[in-house]
């Protein structure tokens, strides 16, 4: 599998955002219109294509100060335009760990 950090070749298959990590903290941030990151997907900016997503990239790449590691990772769009995690990865990385805790002794 290829990380998604080495992305040469776009394709996009459905809508999709650029996510990445904020630098200070790590949190998981999405890249928005306005040009800044974040840590609400609701904010994310929304591309179709592969020009679209390759532009969005670039600018989230060269802004290296926000965020560290941007890539391009699908989203689901309801009927209500609510965002959601389009894979398993980006659910897990929206809501942390898949197991449970130990317990505190």
């Amino acid at each position: 599998m290829t990380s998604p950090l080495e992305q040469k070749k776009i394709k996009i298959a459905g809508p999709s955002i650029v996510t990445a990590n904020r630098t200070w903290d790590g949190i998981v941030v999405y890249r928005t219109a306005a040009k800044g990151w974040s840590a609400d997907l609701s904010e994310a900016a929304i591309v179709r294509n592969s020009d679209e997503a390759k532009a969005l990239l670039a600018e989230s790449v060269a802004d290296d100060v926000g965020a560290i590691g941007p890539y391009i990772a699908p989203v689901q769009v309801g009927d209500d335009g609510k965002i959601l995690p389009g894979n398993l990865r980006e659910q897990i990385r929206r809501t942390g760990v898949t197991f449970g805790q130990p317990a505190q002794v």
